[in-house]
């Protein structure tokens, strides 16, 4: 996956009372099943009395269908895992895990009441989610004089690039790192300034 997306910088919180339910929504960054896991373990320990724990998680990109998950924890099928994944699914954010804890007030809420309960603090939170973008590096070596350094620092500067080890022998040999979207221009335009004295080989991750 290359294409660069947006995750979820840290963690919000929202809490309501609907029909004596208390319903404690927690929204936290997951970049994997089972960092999802993990915090959907911490959330069920600090909230040991409450009756349920429904949950809904991006591992990874929010284009990739397959590292999501969800749960209703004993609700009624499909009245708040799916709406809560849903919801995280419509912000095109990824890498975030959410939790809504309920704790019971005795009444009932009905199937679309439930439905309504586990979206709407999500609905709340999500379009104020902190966020930050996620971008993709492939990693290179090169070998070059000491006189063309500089202008490649400076090339890599215009291609999202950076210096990430550097060793000063007779000629200096670098790893560098590039953002994906760009490897091609920066290809071109290291041979055009270069006249294919210097080479990125790849290094293999």
């Amino acid at each position: 996956m290359d294409k660069p997306y947006f995750i979820l910088k840290e963690a919000v919180f929202f809490q309501e009372e609907i029909k004596k339910s208390r319903f404690l929504t927690f929204i936290s960054p997951a970049d994997s099943k089972q960092a999802a896991m993990a915090y959907l373990a911490e959330i069920k320990a600090l909230h040991k009395d409450a009756r349920h724990h429904c949950w809904a998680y991006i591992g990874g990109s929010p284009k990739d269908s397959v590292n999501m998950g969800c749960s209703d924890d004993g609700e009624p099928k499909g009245t708040a895992g799916k709406p809560m994944l849903a919801v995280l699914q419509g912000t095109n954010v990824g890498e975030m895990v959410a939790v809504v804890v309920r704790y019971s007030g005795g009444i009932k809420l009905g199937t679309g009441g439930l439905v309504r309960a586990y979206s709407n603090g999500l609905q709340t939170l999500c379009p104020t989610m902190p966020t930050t973008e996620k971008r993709f590096f492939k990693k290179f070596q090169i070998q070059c004089s000491y006189s063309q350094m500089a202008t490649i620092e400076q090339l890599l500067s215009t291609c999202a690039g950076k210096v990430i080890n550097i060793d000063y022998q007779q000629e200096v040999v670098a790893i560098i790192e590039v953002d994906r979207e760009q490897v091609a221009l920066f290809k071109e335009k290291l041979q055009s300034l270069m006249q294919g004295q210097v080479i990125a080989n790849n290094i293999t991750e």
